[in-house]
């Protein structure tokens, strides 16, 4: 059986399970040299990968221009080439950036800057349409959203988007976009170490998607990460920006994060799981809405990845377990 979600008011369906395209579009960086991607990246591997998802049951993939600097949707839209309407693709917009410096230099919430936005990024993907369409920036000035919000619903009169979202933590910023009649979701943090009620709350009352980034922590919860081994210069976490939680100063994973992670390991890995599907598992047990969406840059974790989907949710007994350990750990590391 199928295990699908709906992207909120829409009656998109989607997969269970999206794909990140955050990792594939490779090294970028601000303009003052601090990396914004995942390190180096092999484009056939990634186009590979993305095939491999499709043939899976993957039919979600969330992307934004400003990964690589346009990069991730030019590889994204060439690996599903003929099979784009059988996919429901995601992207963002706000951010400027330099494709030849590959820079990320400011950012623009001007209704004239969304337009201009779209237009770049359908040519990228070789689409004609996108099927949810986010702000990217975070912290925008929610007067000046609203007026976002209501452009967003001129592109879907016109057939250039079926859908819109805000890529935001923040849930009274999130609700200001739920107001319009075509918002279908919000992008928000959510994984089994990071909990986000306010926001998933927000979503049951307004009717929308919860779709998660981080849903496997930036890695911590697939189990490939140690403390004190270096990641590559080209990756965000060598150098991680203040809201990066989990690689303290850079030198691999944070004990205290893996600590977490290794009293969780037994009830994750239930029913013939790996520590990343048991993540996985524990996003679909959370809510009905949730829509996590892992990155990827390789075929092997594409499989892992969507190997989650045949598994499903933990039990509530399995979730209520996941709590017991944590508040225990919280209450330890308070006394410590």
């Amino acid at each position: 059986m199928e295990f699908t979600r709906t992207l909120g008011r829409s009656g998109i369906q989607v997969s269970a399970l999206g794909f990140g395209c955050w990792a594939i579009g490779g090294e970028w960086q601000d303009r003052d040299g601090q990396p914004l991607g995942w390190g180096k990246v092999d484009d056939e591997e990634s186009v590979r990968a993305i095939r491999r998802a499709l043939d899976l049951g993957v039919t979600f993939f969330d992307t934004a221009d400003v990964y690589g600097t346009g990069h991730s949707e030019l590889v994204l839209g060439r690996a599903l080439g003929s099979r784009r309407d059988d996919v429901v693709v995601a992207t963002k917009w706000g951010n400027l950036f330099d494709p030849g410096t590959r820079t990320l230099t400011g950012s623009d919430d001007s209704p004239e800057h969304l337009r201009r936005a779209l237009t770049a990024s359908l040519r990228r993907l070789g689409t004609d349409h996108v099927d949810l369409y986010q702000l990217h920036i975070a912290d925008a000035d929610p007067g000046r959203a609203a007026r976002l919000r209501d452009a967003c619903e001129e592109l879907v009169a016109e057939g250039l988007v079926r859908a819109y979202a805000w890529s935001t933590d923040d849930p009274a910023r999130a609700a200001v976009f739920a107001e319009g009649p075509h918002c279908a979701a919000v992008q928000h943090a959510l994984n089994v170490l990071d909990d986000a009620p306010e926001m998933l709350q927000l979503c049951e009352e307004a009717d929308l998607a919860s779709v998660n980034r981080s849903p496997l922590a930036m890695g911590l919860l697939t189990g490939r990460h140690r403390s004190g081994r270096p990641l590559e210069a080209g990756d965000i976490r060598s150098r991680p920006p203040a809201w990066l939680r989990g690689f303290g100063d850079g030198r691999g994973a944070d004990p205290e994060w893996l600590a977490r992670v290794d009293a969780l390991r037994d009830v994750l890995t239930s029913g013939g799981r790996t520590l990343a599907q048991g993540a996985l598992a524990w996003l679909w047990g959370r809510s009905p809405r949730t829509v996590p969406i892992p990155g990827f840059r390789s075929v092997a974790q594409a499989e892992e990845n969507a190997g989650a989907l045949a598994k499903g949710p933990l039990t509530a007994q399995q979730m209520a377990e996941v709590e017991h350990i944590l508040q225990r750990e919280r209450q330890g590391s308070g006394a410590a």
